[in-house]
């Protein structure tokens, strides 16, 4: 296959392939097996490398290896194009891609379990998940093999035991509210260990010779136990772990629960990373790393990549484009959901919203209680996706910001059930939290000097405090916070009713309304009507307008 000028220098700046050696009879590999995986795409199928860019990686690949492609979760949701096609547009594209297996992250489920076992049929790829069950029994196979020259390679599927609270719960739920499908939650982990155990010895005991591990566990503190450190922690017989859902894009060598090194590789988000794990002909050995693409403008539009994913993505977009290119207003800001200067290992800014306030978390915040009519308005930190740059504010980057689609509602809580819902809320902080709460007609301190005491069931829902509060100095309304008295908050209904994040402190509230409009139009009625199509003034501080401060930090 002839290679563009521009692929090339593509091939050179972002993919520094290892050196071919002779396949040796050890391995029995006629070739290098190269696996290619994705993480956390979230719709971004024209973004960074796009699927023009996957394309062209592996067809040059495929020239020298044997190549196959994985995704680890999160893959149908996150843009519009998921949005409006519900996620079949996503899927169609995965199977033109030609994807090979695929895992359930937690978003997977965000259209309803009916709509994600429709688009699981639509599938020409295997989606496997070694826990996520209904009525005690597997939906999907635990792994896959597959197989080259001989040599069996098993891929074990793992989701997220926090896709309960991080999707909606009711999903999950019978019509008596009876939890009928689960994750292997609860408890100290040690359920979802011995899933995970199982799966990677029934698949040794099939004869695989390599056993990696796709799964959607991320690093995140509050999703303990069940982060990735904490599975290679306690199992053993994982070759590596292609791993997803923090977003990070951390390669780790860490030992397994026998003392053997495992490695665990992260891409990151919105195609800025592919990842690469590579086998060996010469001598079975193993390694993972990462390609990255950290420009503004995606590896498509760049080099002028013409290939069929570049043809088809720009169909499925091209339908939707006039509507989401509509403008809503100005920024004369930046909004954002990143610390304005501190950058990762690899560059990539270091994201803050679901642990501490920023200025587009106090916009949102600020339009559900205009647009509701409430006291209060709350946003969750992990309902806020993506940032607004200077200048022009589209239809498009609005729902970038909630591409959920979730409708706000209006609830009366006592005070008390406001305090318990912040308390929640920031149970994590300095570590990163969905539910981190970016408030508006109030504001509250956090006290870090004092541990979280906040208590989940095995469901990892709210279940309440035993200690003191972290939350300190609430004002609503430029009044301290009264526990007795009633308030009007309004938030999604993911957050009121549905559980969403766990969040349980609202329960039993009267829902007085709910917007006939998905949140994302309530943004773009606030911008245009309330603000006059211009933000700027009271938003210039990326961190917000201290309305939710912490306190009691060390110097």
């Amino acid at each position: 296959m002839r290679r563009s000028l521009a692929f090339a220098l593509l091939l050179c700046f972002a993919m520094p392939f290892c050196a071919m050696g002779a396949a040796a009879e050890k391995t029995g590999l006629a070739r290098d097996v190269l696996v290619l995986f994705t993480s956390d795409v979230h719709c971004g199928v024209d973004q960074n490398f796009g699927y023009a860019g996957l394309q062209a990686v592996r067809d040059t690949a495929a020239q020298e290896d044997y190549v196959l492609l994985v995704d680890d979760g999160d893959s149908i949701q996150g843009e519009p194009i998921g949005i409006l096609t519900r996620g079949q547009a996503n899927i169609e594209l995965m199977n033109k891609m030609g994807y090979d297996v695929a895992i359930p992250g937690n978003h997977e489920f965000d259209y309803g379990m009916d709509r994600f076992f429709e688009l699981a049929e639509m599938a020409d790829f295997t989606y496997v998940s070694c826990n996520f069950a209904k009525n005690g029994e597997l939906v999907f196979p635990a792994y896959v093999i597959k197989e080259f020259d001989g040599v069996k390679i098993a891929f074990v599927g793992i989701t997220t035991p926090e896709t309960l609270t991080s999707s909606t719960p009711r999903y999950f739920q019978d019509e008596d509210g009876n939890y009928i499908y689960s994750f292997s939650q609860g408890g100290d982990g040690s359920m979802l260990y011995e899933k995970v155990q199982k799966a990677v010895d029934d698949a040794r005991a099939e004869g695989a010779d390599y056993v990696f591990a796709i799964s959607h566990l991320g690093n995140e503190a509050a999703c303990a136990p069940y982060t990735y450190a904490d599975v290679l922690g306690n199992t053993s017989g994982i070759d590596a772990m292609l791993d997803g859902h923090s977003h990070d894009t951390m390669k780790v060598v860490m030992l397994n629960k026998s003392g053997e090194n495992v490695i665990r590789q992260a891409c990151g988000t919105k195609m800025a990373g592919i990842g690469w794990l590579r086998i060996s002909a010469a001598d079975g050995s193993v390694d993972t790393g990462l390609y990255t693409w950290n420009n503004s403008v995606s590896a498509p539009d760049l080099l002028g990549l013409d290939n069929e994913m570049d043809r088809l993505v720009d169909e499925a977009t091209g339908s939707i484009r006039s509507q989401l290119e509509e403008s809503v207003g100005v920024s004369n800001v930046e909004l954002t959901i990143n610390d304005p200067t501190a950058v990762d290992e690899s560059g990539t800014p270091v994201r803050i919203v679901r642990r501490a306030e920023t200025n587009l978390g106090d916009l949102c915040a600020d339009a559900f209680r205009d647009q509701m009519g409430a006291e209060v308005g709350i946003v969750t930190g992990g309902s806020i996706r993506k940032s607004i740059d200077v200048g022009d504010i589209t239809v498009n980057e609005i729902l970038g910001v909630f591409p959920f689609g979730n409708r706000v509602g209006v609830i009366e809580a006592t005070g008390q059930q406001l305090l318990d819902m912040l308390e929640y809320g920031v149970s994590a902080v300095p570590s990163e939290n969905g539910a981190f709460p970016h408030v508006s007609g109030m504001s509250y301190e956090i006290d870090m000097s004092v541990p979280s005491s906040v208590k989940r069931d095995k469901n990892g829902l709210y279940t309440g405090i035993e200690g003191e509060y972290r939350i300190k100095n609430v004002m609503v309304g430029g009044e301290p916070l009264d526990l007795e008295k009633t308030y009007t908050i309004a938030a999604q209904s993911y957050v009121l009713v549905d559980h969403g994040d766990g969040i349980t402190a609202f329960d039993g509230c009267k829902l007085l309304k709910e917007s006939e409009e998905l949140d994302y139009r309530l943004i773009i009625a606030h911008i245009r009507d309330t603000l006059g199509g211009v933000v700027g003034e009271g938003y210039e501080n990326p961190y917000g307008q201290e309305r939710a401060v912490a306190i009691g930090q060390d110097e």
